[in-house]
């Protein structure tokens, strides 16, 4: 049986990866021969995908920011028509990746029609609804398999057949150490002053939030001298770039590679821009700042022309609908306001604690543990209905 698994950027490759192994498990479960090719990361090839493209550098928020990316985009979707074209999937899985996925399940639609298209974290319209894209989703899912209760509420009343697996870091976040263990792991001492900064998973994050970040760090430690800095990297060709930023700004820092999950939990807060590894966070129980900025051009067509406003941006605060983390956004996220945030929440305790309550209700609104099992077993019995004499153990 052959899978075709497409999604893009640093959290699609890690999710990816996650349903890799649990398809490749209960394939192994159910005595099935199983073959996993995608459009993903070096994630998703360790665990056991064919990826016939790496799309982990080719994302972007915004439409400025989006335009370098065109050209590549639209070349990754040849390459995957073409594979598509010689070698037919038994079944398609969209994972996030909006724009590109949605190109690459039409083609599929108007193509081969009986391969039927899952859609894995879809698109956050139920969040943002005028982000436009639910119209189409609908056009080209089988199934959506829903990470958030209103993800699946949305899409459900739109006429989509979906399914509530829940959301895949439940099971990341399972096994991960507690803070002191972090400290052990990372030879950093209990009593040691640590914040934890998370500027980028995306390139253009690299310009638009690294000196940001750096420098309301530079503020942070003029008022803490003794405080360290973590920089977990979520891509080794970012670390040149973030080491000349600490050492352009003269930063107590130490940039961490392959250890972010101890990096986080190692931390007394947690700065970081907005994005999946706000939840991460937020299962590990550090208070975080939010905050993220995009060109002013793309501020202003969101504003003026499609009439976008954005409440809350970063998941914990969409999970529940209301402010749990605070957050800074475009004008408001300068370096001054991200360090007066930031020490307010580092020297007041009741405030840490009514974030942590907060996530540990957000929590119970995830799901329980075994959602990349339960979004593969999905799989395995959408494919099934579609290809009765292949899977007769599902």
């Amino acid at each position: 049986m052959r899978i075709f698994i497409s999604t893009g950027e640093v959290s699609g490759d890690l999710q990816g990866a996650m349903l890799v192994e649990a398809l490749h498990r209960q394939a192994k479960m159910a005595n099935l021969e199983v073959e996993i090719v995608a459009l993903g990361g070096d994630r998703m090839k360790e665990a056991g995908a064919n990826v016939i493209v790496n799309t982990t550098t080719i994302g972007s928020i915004g439409f400025f920011e989006a335009l370098p990316l065109v050209i590549p985009t639209i070349k990754v979707q040849n390459q995957a028509k073409k594979y598509l074209q010689e070698y037919p999937p038994d079944v398609l899985v969209l994972i996030d990746y909006a724009a590109p996925n949605i190109a690459i399940a039409s083609y599929v639609k108007k193509n081969f029609p009986q391969i039927p298209v899952v859609y894995y974290i879809a698109p956050q319209d139920w969040a943002v609804p005028r982000l436009g894209n639910a119209s189409k989703v609908i056009k080209i899912a089988d199934r959506i398999l829903a990470i958030f209760p209103e993800e699946a509420k949305y899409y459900r009343s739109k006429g989509v057949e979906v399914t509530w697996v829940g959301h895949p870091l439940i099971d990341r976040i399972n096994s991960t150490a507690t803070r002191e263990q972090a400290r052990l792991a990372l030879d950093i001492s209990l009593e040691q002053n640590i914040i934890t900064l998370l500027p980028a998973s995306r390139k253009q994050e690299i310009t638009q939030m690294l000196p940001t970040i750096c420098e309301a760090a530079q503020l942070i430690q003029q008022k803490i001298p003794d405080i360290q800095f973590l920089i977990p990297i979520s891509l080794r060709n970012y670390r040149e770039a973030i080491a000349a930023a600490i050492t352009e700004y003269n930063l107590h820092a130490t940039i961490i590679e392959e250890k972010t999950l101890d990096a986080i939990a190692a931390a007394d807060i947690a700065i970081t821009k907005s994005g999946t590894v706000n939840l991460e966070i937020a299962l590990l129980n550090t208070p975080q700042i939010v905050f993220y900025r995009v060109h002013p051009i793309t501020a202003w067509v969101g504003r003026n022309i499609l009439k976008i406003k954005i409440i809350f941006m970063s998941p914990p605060n969409l999970i529940l609908n209301r402010g749990v983390v605070p957050e800074l956004q475009q004008e408001a996220a300068t370096p001054e306001n991200i360090a007066e945030t930031a020490l307010e929440l580092f020297f007041n305790q009741s405030q840490r604690e009514k974030i942590i309550a907060g996530y540990q209700e957000m929590r119970e609104l995830l799901g329980e543990l075994g959602v990349c099992d339960r979004a593969a077993q999905e799989i395995f019995k959408i494919a099934q209905k579609h290809n009765n004499s292949k899977l007769s153990n599902f």
